[in-house]
C-alpha cells in the first residue's frame, strides 16, 4: 500500500470517530460504526487489488461486486440523514446575520451562540461528507468491475473456436460422448451394487413405491383430471368466456409437472444415481417444465378448435405449428443438457462444437419454418381484417409478431453460418435467445387474453372485453414486466438490472432538487388525495349546504368553482411539500417558461383570467338568459376556459370567457327574472280606439304572469299604412315565459276582437296596367274601343265575346320597352 493510501485511510479512520460523536449514541453504537467502516476500508482495498490484477473469475468478481453494492446502499442512506436538522441549524445561523468581518466584533452572546451553532452544524455535516466520499468510492469500484466483466463477455462472444464441419473432430466427439455416457452408467451400476444402496431402498421401500405410484398417476392421469376439474368449475358460471379453459390448461401443465418432481424425488430417495446422474436428475423438473409450458403455449396460441385460437390460422398448419413449438422446447432442453454435460465431464471444445452445431441448425430450421407459416398467417389475417372480423388484440399481436418474425428470420440464416465458421458462442447467443423471446412474447399474449377474459367475466361484458381499454392497459403492463426477462435472455446480468433499478430509484438532479420515483409517487398520491377531498367538499357544498341558503344559483356555482380552484392549488402545494421538492432553484427556469407561456398561450391565459373574473364579479351566472355575439340561450356551465350556453334549439355553444368580459352581453335575468313583454296589434280604420284600449287592458290584466305593479299599459303607436297600431306593454313575473305569455295574449285578443266585431286588417293592393292594347296585339286580338284601363277585380272587355282575356306572349312582352306594369297602392282598406 502506498504512503498516500495509508494517509488517506488514517484520515478516514479519524473521521469515523467524529461520526460516533456527532450523535448522542452509546459507546457500543460508536464502536459498531467504527468496526463497520473498518470492514468497508478492507473490502475497498481488496477490490482495488483485484481490479488491478484482473485475474479473478467472473464468479468471484460478481460476489465482490455484491459486497460493494451493499456498502454503497448503506452509504447512500447515511449521506441523506440529518438533512432537516442541518437545514434548521443553517436557518438559525442565517437569522443571526452575516458573520462579522475581520477586525470587527459583535455582542458576546451572539458570538457564543454563533460558535455553538457552527460547531453543531460541522458535527452533523462530517458524517454526511464521509458517507458521500465512501459512496463515490464504492460506486467507482462497482463500475470498474462491471467494465471488466463486460469486456470478458465480449471477448468470449467474439472468440473463434474449431469448426464443427471439420471431419477430424467428429471421431473425437463420438469418443467423448461415449465416455460421458459410460461414466454415468458406471456410476449408476456401482450405486446399484453397493450394499448401502440396497439397504436404503429396502428401508424406504414403502415411501419410494408411494411416490412412484403418485408420480405415475399424475403424469398419466393429470390431463383427464384437469378436464374434470374444468367441468366442475364451469358450474360456477363464466361459460364461454375462456376463463375456465385457461385454468384447465394450467392444470394440464401443473399436474404432470408435479408428477415429474415427485418421480425425481423418488429416484433421489432411492440413491441409485451417482454424482453425474444426480446432477441431471436435479435438472429434470426444469426440462419437464420447458417442454410442458411450450406444449401449453402451442395449444393456447393455435387451439384445435378455431374459436379458441388467439391467432387464427389455416387448419392444415395448426398441427405443424404446435409441433414446431414443441420441437423448440426439445432443442432448448437438449442444449441445456449438453451444457450440463460440459460442466461435469471433461469434453474438448471441438467435441462441444460438433454436438452443438446440429442443435443450432435444427433451431434455425424451426425458426425459418415458423416464419414461413407466419407469413401465411399474416395474409389470412389481412383477409380477415378486410371483412371486419379481426379483433383488436389479434391485430396488435400480429403487428408485433410480424416485426419479431422478420428478426428471427435473419437470425435463422446468420446463426448456422457463424457456427460453421467457428463462432459457436456468437451463434448460440443469437439463436437460443431468439427462440426464448418468441416464447416470452407468446406467453404475454396468452396472459393478456386471460386477463381480458377474466375482466369480461367479472364485468359481464364477455368477449367484448377484448377490445376495451382495460385489455390494452394489461398488455402494456405485461410488456413492462417482460422487459427485465428479455434483457436477461439476451445476456444482461442480474447486476446490470439491479444497477439500473438503483439509478432509477436515485432519480435525477435538477439544480438542488432531486427528483426520484419515491418523491414522484408521494407527490401523485398526496395530490390525488387532496383532489378527491376537494371534489367531496364541492359535492357537499353543491348538494347539501348551499341549497339551504338564500344564495342564488349563480352564486352557488361561483362558490363551488372557487372552492375547487383553491382546493386544487392547496393540494398541489401540500404534495410538493410532502414530496420534499425544493422548487426555489427552478425560479429562473420558471420565469423563462412564464415569458414563453405569456406569448404562446396568451389567449388561453386571457380566457382563464376572464373565467376568474366571471366567478368573482358574476356579471353572468349559471342559469342566466343571455345574448352574446348574436347567440341567445341559458348559461349552463362556467369553466376555467369557456362558458357553455344552451340555446333554445337545445344545442350547446362554447363561448370563450374573454368574449363575455370584453364583448357586449345582454343578460335578461341578471339579479331577477322580472322582464317586459310587448304585444303589437293593429285594427282596421274606423274602429273606436278607446274600445280597443279597454279590451287590450283587460287581456293584459287577466294573464296570471303579468304584474299589477307596475300596471300593464296600452300604447296607441299611430296610424299605419293599413291599420291603427297598438301595443300591450306589461311586466312579467318571469321573463323566461315571454313567448308563452305573448302567445296566450294573442289567442285572447283574437277571441275578444271577434266577439266585439273588431276587424284586424291585412294589406290589399290594386294593380293598374298601362297600354293594355299592347297585350291584345301581342295575343293577336284588338282591344275594345274606348277601353283604357282595367280594374284588377272586374277585368277588361276583350273582343270576340270572350269573358276571359287571352294569355299574352310573355317573351314578346318582355322585349317591348313601351309596355310595363306598375303596382299602385290606392290607400283603401275596403273593397276595390
Amino acid at each position: 500500500m502506498t504512503p498516500l493510501k495509508n494517509l488517506f485511510f488514517n484520515m478516514m479512520a479519524g473521521l469515523i470517530l467524529v461520526i460516533g460523536l456527532a450523535f448522542p449514541l452509546s459507546a457500543q453504537t460508536s464502536e459498531q460504526a467504527r468496526s463497520y467502516y473498518d470492514s468497508w476500508l478492507r473490502t475497498a482495498e481488496r477490490a482495488e487489488d483485484v481490479i488491478d490484477t484482473s485475474r479473478a473469475s467472473n464468479i468471484a468478481l460478481e460476489q465482490l461486486r455484491k459486497d460493494l453494492t451493499d456498502y454503497r446502499q448503506t452509504f447512500q442512506t447515511k449521506r441523506s440523514e440529518n438533512g432537516d436538522r442541518i437545514q434548521t441549524l443553517q436557518g438559525q445561523l442565517d437569522a443571526l446575520g452575516p458573520a462579522p468581518a475581520e477586525g470587527e466584533s459583535e455582542p458576546e452572546d451572539i458570538a457564543l451562540l454563533r460558535e455553538a451553532l457552527t460547531k453543531q452544524l460541522n458535527q452533523l455535516r462530517v458524517p454526511r461528507i464521509v458517507a458521500e466520499e465512501a459512496y463515490s468510492r464504492a460506486d467507482g469500484l462497482i463500475n470498474e468491475i462491471d467494465k471488466i466483466v463486460r469486456d470478458r463477455l465480449t471477448r468470449r462472444l467474439l472468440e473463434r473456436g474449431p469448426s464443427p464441419l471439420n471431419p477430424e473432430h467428429w471421431q473425437q466427439a463420438l469418443r467423448d460422448m461415449g465416455v460421458a455416457i459410460r461414466s454415468i452408467g458406471n456410476e449408476t451400476v456401482s450405486q446399484l451394487r453397493n450394499d448401502t444402496t440396497g439397504e436404503r431402498i429396502r428401508g424406504d421401500l414403502v415411501g419410494i413405491l408411494a411416490l412412484l405410484i403418485l408420480a405415475v398417476l399424475l403424469i398419466l392421469r393429470g390431463r383427464p383430471w384437469a378436464h374434470r376439474a374444468g367441468d366442475f368449475l364451469r358450474g360456477y358460471g363464466a361459460k364461454g368466456t375462456g376463463v375456465w379453459t385457461f385454468v384447465v390448461s394450467l392444470l394440464q401443465v401443473f399436474l404432470p409437472l408435479v408428477g415429474i418432481i415427485i418421480l425425481a424425488a423418488a429416484i433421489d430417495l432411492s440413491g441409485i444415481l451417482g454424482v453425474r446422474g444426480s446432477i441431471f436428475l436435479d435438472a429434470m423438473p426444469a426440462w419437464a417444465f420447458i417442454i410442458l409450458s411450450f406444449h401449453w403455449m402451442g395449444e393456447r396460441l393455435y387451439a384445435a378448435r378455431i374459436e379458441n385460437d388467439l391467432f387464427p390460422i389455416d387448419d392444415r398448419y395448426q398441427s405443424e405449428t404446435r409441433f414446431l413449438i414443441w420441437a423448440m422446447a426439445v432443442v432448448l432442453v437438449v442444449q441445456d443438457a449438453l451444457a450440463t454435460l460440459e460442466g461435469i465431464q471433461n469434453i474438448t471444445e471441438s467435441s462441444i462444437a460438433v454436438f452443438s452445431f446440429p442443435l443450432i441448425v435444427a433451431a434455425a430450421l424451426i425458426l425459418l419454418r415458423l416464419n414461413r407459416i407466419g407469413s401465411k398467417q399474416r395474409q389470412a389475417q389481412e383477409a380477415q381484417s378486410e371483412e371486419g372480423d379481426e379483433s383488436a388484440i389479434a391485430a396488435g399481436a400480429n403487428r408485433v409478431i410480424s416485426v419479431i418474425r422478420r428478426a428471427t428470420y435473419l437470425l435463422g440464416f446468420a446463426a448456422p453460418v457463424l457456427a460453421a465458421l467457428g463462432y459457436m458462442n456468437a451463434a448460440e447467443a443469437l439463436i437460443y435467445p431468439a427462440m426464448l423471446t418468441l416464447a416470452v412474447l407468446a406467453g404475454l399474449f396468452v396472459l393478456q387474453r386471460f386477463f381480458s377474459d377474466l375482466y369480461g367475466f367479472v364485468t359481464g361484458k364477455g368477449a367484448a372485453a377484448n377490445d376495451t381499454l382495460f385489455s390494452a392497459l394489461i398488455g402494456f403492463a405485461l410488456a413492462l414486466l417482460a422487459l427485465p426477462v428479455l434483457a436477461l435472455i439476451w445476456g444482461a446480468r442480474v447486476a446490470d438490472l439491479t444497477e439500473l433499478w438503483s439509478n432509477f430509484l436515485k432519480g435525477f438532479q435538477i439544480g438542488d432538487t432531486n427528483i426520484s420515483p419515491t418523491a414522484f409517487i408521494t407527490f401523485v398520491a398526496v395530490f390525488a388525495i387532496g383532489y378527491a377531498v376537494t371534489r367531496m367538499v364541492q359535492g357537499s357544498l353543491r348538494n347539501t349546504l348551499l341549497p339551504k341558503t338564500r344564495i342564488d344559483l349563480g352564486g352557488q356555482n361561483a362558490i363551488v368553482s372557487g372552492m375547487g380552484y383553491v382546493g386544487i392549488f392547496l393540494a398541489a402545494l401540500i404534495a410538493i411539500s410532502m414530496a420534499g421538492l425544493d422548487l426555489s432553484s427552478l425560479a429562473i427556469v420558471a420565469g423563462a417558461l412564464s415569458v414563453g407561456i405569456g406569448f404562446g398561450l396568451q389567449t388561453i391565459v386571457s380566457n382563464f383570467v376572464s373565467g376568474i373574473i366571471l366567478l368573482v364579479e358574476r356579471p353572468v351566472s349559471k342559469g342566466d338568459w343571455i345574448e352574446v355575439g348574436g347567440l341567445m340561450g341559458y348559461v349552463r356551465d362556467i369553466s376555467v376556459r369557456s362558458t357553455r350556453i344552451e340555446t333554445f334549439d337545445r344545442t350547446d355553444v362554447i363561448v370563450p370567457n374573454s368574449d363575455l368580459i370584453t364583448g357586449t352581453v345582454t343578460n335578461y335575468t341578471r339579479g331577477n327574472t322580472v322582464g317586459r313583454v310587448i304585444v303589437p296589434v293593429g285594427v282596421a280604420y274606423g274602429t273606436d280606439p278607446r274600445k280597443v284600449e279597454a279590451i287590450l287592458i283587460e287581456v293584459a290584466k287577466s294573464h296570471p304572469m303579468v304584474l299589477m305593479n307596475p300596471a300593464p299599459s296600452v300604447v296607441f303607436q299611430g296610424f299605419g299604412a293599413d291599420s291603427l297600431d297598438f301595443e300591450i306593454r306589461a311586466i312579467l313575473r318571469d321573463v323566461n315565459w315571454v313567448l308563452s305569455v305573448k302567445s296566450d295574449m294573442n289567442y285572447d285578443i283574437a277571441r275578444r276582437f271577434e266577439e266585439a266585431g273588431i276587424e284586424i286588417p291585412f294589406a290589399q293592393r290594386d294593380i293598374w296596367i298601362r297600354n293594355p292594347e299592347t297585350l291584345a296585339q301581342a295575343a293577336g286580338q284588338a282591344p275594345a274601343a274606348g277601353q283604357g284601363a282595367s280594374s284588377g277585380k272586374s277585368g277588361s272587355a276583350w273582343s270576340g265575346g270572350s269573358s276571359k282575356p287571352p294569355k299574352p306572349d310573355l317573351d314578346d312582352l318582355t322585349q317591348r320597352d313601351d309596355s310595363d306594369s306598375t303596382t299602385k297602392d290606392d290607400g283603401d282598406d275596403g273593397d276595390d
